[in-house]
């Protein structure tokens, strides 16, 4: 396959998932702010997300008040935001029409018509527009264009850059979300087991779209140990970071025997389920959720920048 063609797989499914992660980012944003609010809280459950997300600067500059509607228009419509849920589809839609040969026609089609619908969105007025009806539509059209590639796309290299790009985004997304609630969103260390605590958690495994999957694998009380491990460590989650790890390596091994070449991306991935075999929740909050989770976001751009560099960039290395 030629790295420009993967490349485009690579970054169509990376928008399409990233897309995914702004309208969670809203629900959850959307959901806390129905609490109410704490003296000692964080000053903005709105701008909390834009810290997470790693946005607030171009905001700040553009908007300057982080109140919900600007925030909405920033994680949605923003076209200048290109983490956006607009700017993403459109970028996911135009690197596969750029390689439309390589995807099947059901894949383009769930990709064209999310696009399209979009548009049709965009022209609306925004009084007609709830943020529910925004963040469900989002997902929907996200999981109809996943849904079509494992169900139509042949298992060929193609598929496996595909599967890289959603689950290095995946991974990002959900160590961002996790990042949101412990290490912005809880007013104080004193809040920690508290009923505040507790609604919060349920608050992000609602947003996730996992809490009765959560329910299902630990029940009783919810605890922050608990989600760490669920998120984190538990190889059943489907969007738990080690699984994402788990189907990095299985990706990038795929390729490199087919291309009959290992290369320093697949180390680098395989480093990464080394450190994650050994690490336990303990050892997590020994180091400090946010510590943990802001090494992780770091270690996934590495592997990003290991994967262009290997396959995307035309360098096999």
């Amino acid at each position: 396959m030629l790295s420009r063609t993967a490349d485009n797989l690579f970054w169509m499914a990376r928008y399409m998932e990233r897309a995914e992660t702004a309208a969670r980012l809203l629900d959850v944003g959307a959901r806390i702010a129905m609490l109410p609010n704490s003296e000692q809280g964080y000053r903005n459950e709105w701008e909390a997300l834009l810290h997470a997300c790693g946005s607030y600067d171009a905001f700040m500059k553009k908007y300057g008040d982080p109140v919900q509607r600007n925030i909405e228009s920033h994680l949605f419509f923003d076209r200048e935001n290109p983490s956006s849920v607009v700017s993403c589809i459109t970028q996911a839609r135009e690197n596969g029409r750029i390689v439309r040969t390589a995807l099947t026609t059901q894949m383009w089609d769930a990709l064209n018509s999310a696009f399209q619908e979009m548009r049709q969105i965009e022209r609306e007025p925004r009084s007609d527009q709830s943020l529910s009806r925004l963040t469900d539509w989002t997902r929907r059209h996200c999981a109809m264009v996943r849904g079509a590639m494992d169900a139509t796309h042949l298992r060929n290299d193609g598929w496996d850059f595909l599967n890289i790009g959603y689950y290095l985004e995946r991974a990002d997304s959900t160590a961002r979300l996790l990042d949101v609630k412990y290490y912005v969103l809880l007013p104080h260390i004193d809040f920690v087991g508290s009923g505040l605590d507790n609604y919060q958690w349920r608050t992000l495994l609602r947003a996730m779209s996992l809490h009765r999957a959560f329910h299902w694998a630990y029940g009783g009380e919810i605890t922050a140990k608990k989600i760490a491990h669920f998120l984190i460590l538990n190889p059943q989650t489907p969007r738990g970071l080690s699984p994402c790890v788990e189907a990095l390596n299985l990706h990038l091994d795929r390729l490199a025997r087919y291309y009959r070449r290992p290369t320093r991306a697949q180390e680098s991935a395989r480093n990464m389920m080394a450190r994650m075999y050994e690490t336990s929740t303990e050892s997590i909050f020994d180091e400090g959720l946010h510590e943990f989770l802001t090494r992780f976001i770091r270690e996934v751009a590495d592997l990003g920048a290991r994967v262009h560099e290997a396959y995307l960039s035309g360098d096999v290395r």
